[in-house]
């Protein structure tokens, strides 16, 4: 009898198994190898998107610095600082999870561009597992300055909309490349719920909340917390 006649079937699904963890490592190292220097054309989010697709890929040198400083101020403070997960952030956001009402996330830049890029939305154990995957990897491959890059051409920012330059066209009708800081910080703070926060004449909270950001943007610049973005 052959030996692979002689396999148990437990055997047989572990080399299954083995051989497709293999592969899902092969693929996707280069699939994030491949998005290192190539503009991502299109995303999940994008496709699944009722509202159609309006994009506009920028280099981050035609992205204003404001921007930068914005999203890091408004969405991941310790941008430069971490391996692409914040315990503190993580562990803050499950303490008031716990608490109940509405469920809040303290995932950094790098894993909403790890999700953004290579996933899709929505949660999930097996969705968290696979983003913790492509968070190291993109940290591993791509470096900090390529994931900004990456996260501000690829993030939603108003309904159809995509990409900074393309959200500036929409609420500034100008290039992203020269965005004041309350422009910045209004695009910014609406990030993370960009079909219903508005980023034109916004009031109550989120005004607020878009003011805190601009203040924060010359502490980020003189603090150096943008530095991993420009050395």
């Amino acid at each position: 009898m052959s030996t692979r006649k002689s396999r148990s079937l437990p055997a047989r699904l572990i080399l299954w198994v083995f051989k497709a963890i293999v592969l899902l490592v092969f693929f996707s190292v280069v699939w994030a190898a491949i998005y290192a220097v190539v503009p991502v054309p299109v995303t999940a989010t994008m496709l699944m998107d009722e509202n159609g697709i309006t994009k506009d890929w920028e280099p981050l040198d035609n992205i204003d610095r404001n921007l930068v400083r914005a999203v890091i101020s408004g969405e991941d403070s310790k941008f430069c600082s971490h391996d692409g997960f914040d315990a503190e952030a993580i562990a803050s956001a499950m303490a008031r999870n716990a608490q109940g009402g509405r469920i809040r996330g303290g995932s950094t830049i790098s894993q909403q561009t790890a999700k953004n890029v290579f996933l899709w939305q929505g949660g999930g154990y097996f969705r968290k597992g696979l983003e913790a995957w492509f968070t190291f990897l993109i940290e591993q491959i791509w470096g900090k300055r390529r994931i900004m890059e990456v996260y501000l051409n690829v993030a939603e920012t108003g309904i159809g909309t995509y990409g900074a330059e393309a959200g500036a066209q929409r609420y500034f009708h100008h290039s992203a490349d020269s965005l004041s800081r309350n422009e910045a910080a209004r695009m910014a703070a609406a990030l993370p719920l960009p079909k219903e926060r508005a980023v034109v004449n916004p009031g109550g909270w989120l005004r607020r909340h878009g003011n805190t950001i601009a203040a924060r943007i010359n502490v980020v610049a003189n603090e150096g917390l943008d530095a991993c973005v420009y050395p």
